[in-house]
């Protein structure tokens, strides 16, 4: 099979998406946060997961190590896809989010451009100003063990633009 039959070509009339990682490592009980930057457009002084988006020519296991790396300084190997956000904002493109985990053998981090990191308590997450989804997702995926399988969730915003959180299935 070519590259032309794989139907790239025809995205004129389609919904498109976004590539997108997002990361959330541990530490003991705690979990490794980024308190996004004031200037930053995306989420601006909230705490979520680091990751960002999936270059050209990356698998989104490759962006999820690469984009540790570049905000963290950790090399974390042992990155496991917990769940897959699709997500409809109700313009012309969407996003998709695949979201790992994993255990970093430290806690050392570098300073990052993007924002501030905080190895946060599992405990006291609701401490913290978290991305309005983050808690419920947290939830569902820090306590997952090996073989559990990925979690798919659509997402989309009320007419009053109230996020709706929905897992494939309920």
């Amino acid at each position: 099979m070519g590259a032309s039959e794989q139907g790239a070509d025809a995205a004129a009339g389609r919904w498109l998406t976004i590539p997108r990682t997002l990361i959330f490592l541990t530490n003991g009980d705690d979990v490794l946060l980024m308190k996004r930057a004031a200037h930053k457009r995306i989420f601006p002084n909230r705490y979520n997961g680091v990751g960002g988006h999936i270059e050209r020519g990356e698998d989104p296991i490759t962006s999820a190590r690469r984009e540790t790396l570049e905000e963290t300084g950790l090399d974390v190997p042992n990155l496991v896809l917990r769940a897959v956000y699709h997500i409809d904002t109700g313009a012309e493109t969407g996003i998709v989010v695949f979201i790992f985990t994993g255990e970093s053998p430290s806690r050392d981090v570098i300073d990052c451009t993007e924002g501030t990191l905080h190895w946060v308590n599992r405990n006291q997450l609701d401490t913290v100003d978290l991305v309005e989804d983050i808690p419920v997702l947290l939830e569902r995926i820090l306590p997952m063990n090996a073989g559990d399988p990925v979690l798919f969730y659509h997402l989309s915003y009320s007419s009053g633009d109230v996020l709706q959180m929905r897992l494939a299935g309920n």
